[in-house]
């Protein structure tokens, strides 16, 4: 990963804890794919894929994560259920889309993604 990813990532990770979340995990790797950071909100398992766009042009943040960019996220949550025995662990798939310049806009849309 880059460090301006790093950099996105970081401002995400800060923003999510402000709002109640603790880190479980940060770019978490598998044959499937990554998933940005995993946290806890409650009992809750939250897989987060986070987004960073300078401008709305084209879409920004939010139509950055395409279909196909969807259910390698999917594949990869699914992988990491299976590897540590937590099926029957209640998640879900968030997108926390982060945009402009500093003071940034955070768009965090929770269950952002489903089968």
């Amino acid at each position: 990963m880059n460090k301006l990813g790093q950099l996105y990532e970081q401002l995400a990770l800060s923003y999510l804890q402000q709002q109640g979340l603790s880190l479980v995990q940060q770019n978490f790797q598998c044959k499937t794919g990554e998933i940005d950071l995993i946290m806890r909100d409650g009992a809750t398992l939250v897989f987060i894929e986070v987004k960073y766009r300078a401008s709305t042009a084209f879409g920004g943040a939010l139509a950055a994560v395409s279909y196909s960019k969807q259910q390698k996220l999917l594949r990869s949550c699914r992988w990491y259920l299976q590897q540590f025995r937590l099926s029957d662990q209640p998640c879900r798939l968030d997108v926390l889309a982060i945009e402009g310049a500093a003071p940034y806009q955070y768009q965090w849309l929770k269950n952002a993604i489903s089968q």
